[in-house]
């Protein structure tokens, strides 16, 4: 049977400061249902903040097809490609004073499902350190692809964050984000200290 017990982050978690936000997704759950009888979950374990005034952001050169749903309301899932096969999930937070923001999710520790994590994913070699390392395995692992493009994570459906564990701010590390040519300098990546699911 589904576990269903868990409980999605409400709206009001995801309408303030993107930043910090991106810091207390950690420890939150990613959940995944399948056919309304498969679970597939991960609890959070890294996290990287796009703000509107960052470089960096999809949404720094203003709105357009492809990012609009960064500047709509908060707790909705922003689904892009990237490579041309790879698919990065984030959730679109931001307090009143930006018109845009979102925080992509990096890496999991799976936690439900992992035997089917295993058998959808392309890559990992079986690990279960490795399945949902890294924003692209993690979207395979999961089967997120751009039909989650614009999904309300704030409500049980096919996908959204839930409660789960409070990470302790000791144990928050904050790095530079990785794959980027600009706002190099931000340490806008936020892991789970000694964690050997985040991404290598």
């Amino acid at each position: 049977m589904p576990r269903i017990e868990y409980e999605p982050l409400p709206r009001v978690f995801y309408a303030r400061d993107t930043i910090s936000v991106a810091k207390e997704l950690l420890g939150k759950l990613l959940v995944r249902v399948i056919d309304k009888n498969i679970i597939l979950s991960g609890m959070i374990v890294e996290t990287e903040a796009y703000t509107l005034n960052d470089p960096a952001s999809h949404a720094f050169k203003g709105i357009n097809n492809r990012n609009r749903i960064m500047f709509g309301d908060v707790g909705y899932a922003y689904v892009y490609l990237i490579y041309g096969n790879h698919y990065c999930f984030n959730v679109v937070a931001k307090d009143s004073s930006m018109s845009a923001g979102a925080v992509l999710i990096r890496a999991l520790q799976p936690i439900d499902g992992i035997d089917v994590m295993q058998k959808v994913s392309r890559s990992g070699g079986g690990r279960d350190d490795r399945i949902a390392s890294g924003p692209g395995r993690l979207t395979k692992a999961l089967s997120i692809g751009k039909e989650h493009n614009g999904i309300d994570l704030t409500v049980r459906g096919p996908l959204y964050i839930a409660h789960y564990v409070n990470i302790d701010k000791e144990y928050i590390v904050a790095t530079k984000r990785i794959g980027i040519t600009k706002a190099t300098d931000k340490l806008w990546r936020f892991i789970v200290k000694d964690n050997k699911y985040v991404s290598k």
